[in-house]
């Protein structure tokens, strides 16, 4: 879509950071990488007695899992860059903080 605003085509071999300086348009996987970490830190920290932390740590046992590659949590990719330990990690800020630009990166670099 960004091509098109500035009527660049693939052949004329122009790179995606390029383009992205050029029409200066957020790049929305950064962004929901950025409020998805947030929001990581923003539901450890409730102490209201919600059930948004109680589901993070939720781990069912009676079901059965089913044949081939387990599904993805949503939690995983917080964990491979904060470790199993990310909750901890998410009570200390400057800790927290100093993760957040590797989750990004690593997060947007995936697809």
């Amino acid at each position: 879509m960004e091509r098109a605003i500035l009527g660049v085509s693939l052949r004329d071999q122009i790179r995606n950071v390029e383009i992205r300086r050029r029409t200066r348009v957020t790049d929305i996987a950064q962004r929901v990488a950025k409020l998805k970490w947030q929001w990581a830190r923003h539901i450890v920290w409730r102490k209201d007695g919600r059930w948004g932390p109680k589901v993070l740590e939720w781990q069912p046992r009676t079901v059965k899992r089913s044949v081939g590659r387990p599904p993805t949590r949503w939690t995983d990719d917080i964990k491979r860059v904060a470790g199993s330990r990310w909750i901890q990690a998410a009570q200390n800020r400057g800790i927290w903080n100093s993760l957040q630009k590797t989750y990004v990166q690593q997060w947007t670099s995936i697809g």
